[in-house]
């Protein structure tokens, strides 16, 4: 197989966040976010218009740990190129730690490990898929 349609671009970021409130008070009161889509109580979506940020609550007290990436995802332009890509890894060896699955916003993702054992995530996002920046 060869490699699927281009990733357009890395615009989907998620942080783990100890007072989830106060952090989205601060994307979008000071920094001039809008909320894109609440999917529960510990998980917001947010976005300047041409991409996609997400906090979620942190599951346990990440302490003096200043690293709280969850994970980071490359947007795909159509929802059939989440499952080419996934092909693609898989049969390069990639470590796949979540297989491809539909989103309750439209949206369809894996999830893979890099060499480093970093979560990235390849997405189709309804919101963003699609754009094109200059």
């Amino acid at each position: 197989m060869s490699r699927p349609a281009p990733l357009n671009g890395m615009r989907h970021i998620a942080l783990q966040v100890q007072d989830l409130e106060a952090c989205e008070r601060f994307y979008v009161d000071l920094l001039g976010m809008q909320v894109l889509r609440r999917a529960h109580n510990d998980l917001v979506y947010l976005t300047l218009g041409n991409d996609n940020f997400s906090l979620s609550r942190a599951r346990q007290d990440t302490g003096d740990d200043p690293q709280r990436l969850d994970h980071f995802g490359f947007v795909v332009d159509q929802r059939e190129d989440v499952d080419a890509w996934h092909t693609w890894l898989a049969e390069s060896g990639v470590t796949i730690s979540r297989e491809p699955h539909d989103h309750a916003d439209g949206g369809r993702s894996f999830y893979c490990l890099d060499p480093d054992g970093n979560s990235v995530q390849p997405l189709y996002h309804p919101s963003v898929s699609g754009q094109r920046l200059s």
